[in-house]
């Protein structure tokens, strides 16, 4: 499997679509800017966010039960799942109870983060996407590469191509109204004819046993509304203990991702209608482990707005795929290693450390603290690479050592002066993309010694 570095390069081959896609998330950042500087109170929102979250992971156990209880009290089954395996199971089972082959979904990460469509494909059951972005990366046979904007990095020409091909537009057709309108008319009918929908979950309520999904496009609303049966699909860390904290997390969920005052629809599932059944599958999958991980642990506070996506300078410039995982950017980085550390050791070394991630963080986690707090443990753990450990321990050795550094720099400066190619040549990946710096005559110690230590 490539890793990120390498996936990046095939990303960066075509320069201006790369500049394009960095334009466009820093477009979608400013307008995060703007929509949260029209909120005085907006870190004393955070600020609460942050809080209520922190304790509801500290009294996560307690919450889920209390969860569970009403929610069957409300007539909802609820299903546990330890992980991703016994997930796809789990759902399997009830459809194939009701005789189901046909479904709608509406937007969940947590289902792309379990593969629940290729494990339902090969048990012969044809799901279709709903979200508009969604669909459009199903039909391009992708997985999508931005939590909240799925097919961000497809220009209307290309998903024209693809409406042409799958959906019959005419050829060469690119206006957004006209593709918005054939697509309209493709999902009105997944949504009549299928019997059941499988929806996300943004957030459940411990105390009444409700659950919310916020969409812009009303589609999760038209498939759990006319489906006879509703799966919902959650993962144990959206809790959150009472109704009246909602508001505080749905001014700040829009505002985030895409500089909304708030998501076109916020809607409420308790119970299910006469006649329907609804269904929720708690989903562990990873994330008691990283509860456990008490560096790690603010992670599992994140709503999902992709804001540090927004704004990560490395995820601008490398494309949501060239994470490899369901969540990409910065929060991906830190979710990811904590599934499997050896297939995501690469991740975490995606990032500048700059801090703009944590900047923007609607709920306060400190991502970048934690990207390089999972360097650490990956180095500790050998997964970091033989060159890079080796790398490492040589620049310790030299960092540490006035004399050895000295020599270094003078030898460098030496090499860059007189034989160039010996580092600027394609091994050098620092000089893949930029020119080596001009050596200076002398080393800072060296022109303090002259200036200033008189």
């Amino acid at each position: 499997m490539k890793n990120h570095a390498q996936l990046s390069q095939e990303f960066n081959a075509n320069e201006p679509r790369v500049n394009w896609h960095d334009e466009t998330l820093w477009w979608v950042r400013q307008k995060r800017d703007k929509a949260a500087n029209t909120l005085p109170e907006w870190e004393q929102l955070r600020e609460a966010a942050s809080s209520i979250k922190y304790h509801t992971l500290s009294n996560l156990n307690d919450y889920l039960q209390q969860f569970e209880a009403n929610a069957e009290q409300n007539g909802v089954t609820v299903h546990w799942a330890a992980d991703a395996k016994e997930h796809n199971e789990i759902v399997h089972r009830i459809l194939a109870a009701e005789g189901v082959n046909r479904i709608v979904k509406s937007k969940s990460m947590l289902t792309e983060e379990c593969h629940l469509n290729p494990y339902l494909a090969e048990k012969g059951i044809d799901v279709i996407d709903t979200d508009l972005g969604e669909r459009i990366v199903q039909l391009a046979d992708e997985p999508p590469s931005h939590i909240v904007l799925p097919c961000i990095h497809k220009k209307k020409e290309e998903i024209g191509e693809l409406f042409h091909e799958h959906l019959g537009t005419a050829k060469g057709e690119a206006d957004p109204q006209v593709l918005t309108a054939a697509a309209r008319v493709h999902l009105r009918e997944k949504f009549l004819t299928r019997r059941a929908a499988i929806t996300g979950v943004n957030f459940a309520i411990a105390e009444t046993g409700e659950f919310v999904v916020c969409t812009n496009e009303g589609n999760a609303d038209m498939g759990a509304h006319l489906a006879d049966v509703h799966i919902a699909c959650m993962g144990i860390e959206k809790l959150i203990p009472q109704r009246r904290h909602l508001s505080i997390y749905l001014r700040l969920l829009a505002r985030s991702a895409t500089g909304q005052p708030v998501t076109t629809y916020s809607s409420h599932f308790r119970r299910p209608r006469a006649g329907q059944q609804m269904h929720i599958v708690l989903v562990d999958n990873g994330r008691s482990t990283q509860l456990g991980r008490e560096e790690f642990r603010n992670s599992l506070k994140c709503i999902r707005c992709g804001a540090c996506m927004n704004t990560c300078p490395v995820y601008r410039r490398s494309g949501g795929h060239s994470y490899h995982t369901a969540i990409a950017g910065p929060i991906g980085a830190i979710l990811a290693p904590n599934l499997d550390m050896k297939q995501y050791a690469d991740l975490p070394f995606a990032s500048t450390l700059c801090g703009s991630c944590s900047n923007v963080c609607p709920v306060k986690i400190d991502i970048h603290d934690q990207l390089y707090k999972w360097r650490q443990v990956l180095m500790k753990d050998g997964q970091g690479g033989a060159a890079k450990g080796l790398s490492m321990k040589a620049m310790n050795f030299t960092l540490s050592s006035p004399g050895v550094y000295r020599t270094a720099g003078k030898a460098g400066r030496w090499f860059l002066r007189n034989v160039p190619f010996v580092v600027n040549n394609p091994l050098n990946p620092w000089y893949k993309q930029r020119d080596m710096p001009e050596a200076p005559k002398q080393s800072f110690g060296e022109w303090y010694q002259q200036n200033r230590k008189k």
